[in-house]
């Protein structure tokens, strides 16, 4: 009797046939085949549905994480871009010497917050891009941290007792050696009011030329164009201009008629040309800031002849490097020449001031056709952190941007005294948001402004 290899055509476990022997006996074959090798392996598929649950509650729980990362990580994200963007200036600031700590600890506060939620989605989700986050905020915190610990030893108040002895002998510079007579519009104190807009008119030019200038005729002494209106729209970019145009009376200004137009430059980008909308019209002279300088130009419409005189200081600012800034920057406000009773001055900021508000003293040379700085004081008021500013009595007065049709005084500076005044509140009522200049002038002693497009003219009280 011969066994024979009888093939079964049942599956194994593992997918393959069984191969058993078989015998003959008597006429039929007889094999052993282990049936248990076919038995459905329960203990083990239960454990593998075990695995199988457990991992689908790990990765609904995953997958509700990712959903909360993805919705925060946008939010931090622009929160990151939002600081970096706010700590360049600063950065600029420690490199020049500028900061202050007031500023450096409320942006410490909030890196703080911001490394608070990044380390909470940190923790549910460690990604590539929440590492690439985590290390920009780190390298935020370190630079902070440097610029919050390079002033080791009080450099700071050595300087604040140089500036405040500096103005003090400035000040008194100004003393007049004859009381008698002398200063007489300017003892009535600071400005205690001023009125609603008491002129509202379009620029003659229309309003698409946001930036300029405007006033009346600011020089109290003097018989040539003693009563004239004058305007200067910045007529390339709302940064540069080199026309001026002169009404003889406000009727005229008014109704628009019999003016003279003037150009002081053969184009806009000229060394005598205009940079910024601050310029004032003093006696028969236009004053001005100079193309791309740090001068101070004065055009006489009589000669047709440009005279000019460079500002004093370490860092003088210009080209956009310290513009008003409070709400919107007002593009290259850098140098704002202004007139009041006692005559000329220029505001403007410098690196050495830590891009403080500077006030000097201009005087013009009739014999000797000179343009001159005779003193120079020094604030504390960080100049992109003012609106605008302009001059009265010798006080340098700043404003604030409140809302879109209010602006606020809120900052005296004496340069009779050296003495601060943080404490005004005088709301400047205006037509549309932006406020290109702000002049005062001594012979109606009225304020004037430049309010994108539209002229605004406004009294004050004392």
């Amino acid at each position: 009797m011969l066994p024979f290899l009888l093939l079964l055509l049942t599956s194994t476990k593992d997918g393959h046939t069984q191969r058993v022997l078989g015998q003959n006996k008597d006429g039929s074959c007889h094999c052993e085949v282990n049936s248990t090798m076919w038995s459905f392996p329960a203990l083990k598929y239960e454990a593998v549905l075990l695995q199988v649950q457990t991992c689908k509650g790990s990765l609904n729980s995953l997958q509700e994480q990712m959903l909360l990362s993805s919705n925060y990580l946008p939010q931090i994200q622009a929160q990151l871009v939002n600081v970096t963007a706010r700590l360049q200036p600063f950065q600029y600031l420690h490199h020049q010497g500028l900061y202050t700590a007031l500023s450096l600890r409320l942006l410490g506060q909030e890196l703080s917050k911001l490394e608070i939620d990044l380390s909470s989605i940190h923790t549910q989700l460690n990604n590539t891009q929440t590492q690439k986050l985590s290390k920009e905020v780190g390298k935020l915190r370190k630079d902070v941290e440097r610029i919050q610990n390079s002033d080791i030893i009080n450099i700071k108040t050595v300087k604040e007792n140089l500036r405040y002895l500096k103005n003090s002998v400035e000040s008194c510079k100004t003393i007049p050696k004859d009381f008698r007579g002398q200063q007489r519009y300017c003892l009535k104190g600071l400005i205690t009011n001023i009125s609603e807009p008491i002129t509202t008119k379009i620029s003659p030019y229309g309003k698409s030329y946001i930036s300029g200038s405007w006033g009346r005729q600011a020089q109290m002494d003097t018989e040539g164009e003693k009563d004239s209106y004058w305007v200067q729209p910045l007529v390339s970019s709302h940064i540069w201009g080199n026309i001026f145009r002169v009404y003889q009376t406000y009727e005229d200004f008014m109704a628009s008629v019999k003016h003279r137009d003037y150009t002081f430059a053969p184009s806009h980008s000229h060394a005598n040309a205009i940079e910024g909308p601050s310029g004032v019209l003093y006696g028969e002279a236009l004053y001005y800031n100079c193309y791309r300088s740090a001068d101070v130009c004065r055009y006489d419409l009589k000669t047709n002849t440009v005279k000019r005189v460079t500002l004093p200081g370490t860092g003088v600012g210009f080209n956009n490097k310290f513009p008003y800034c409070y709400y919107d920057c007002r593009l290259n406000s850098d140098v704002d020449v202004e007139a009041d009773e006692t005559g000329l001055w220029v505001l403007y900021a410098t690196v050495g001031n830590h891009g403080n508000l500077v006030v000097s003293r201009l005087a013009w040379d009739g014999e000797a056709q000179t343009l001159n700085v005779t003193q120079t004081w020094e604030t504390r008021l960080f100049k992109k952190a003012v609106s605008n500013a302009f001059m009265v009595c010798g006080v340098m007065y700043a404003t604030r941007y409140l809302d879109e049709y209010r602006e606020e005084v809120f900052y005296a500076f004496d340069t009779a005294t050296g003495k601060e005044d943080n404490s005004l509140a005088l709301p400047l009522e205006k037509v549309v948001k932006g406020m290109a200049s702000l002049s005062y002038n001594p012979v109606n002693k009225r304020i004037y402004m430049y309010n994108d497009g539209y002229l605004l003219a406004y009294q004050t009280y004392f």
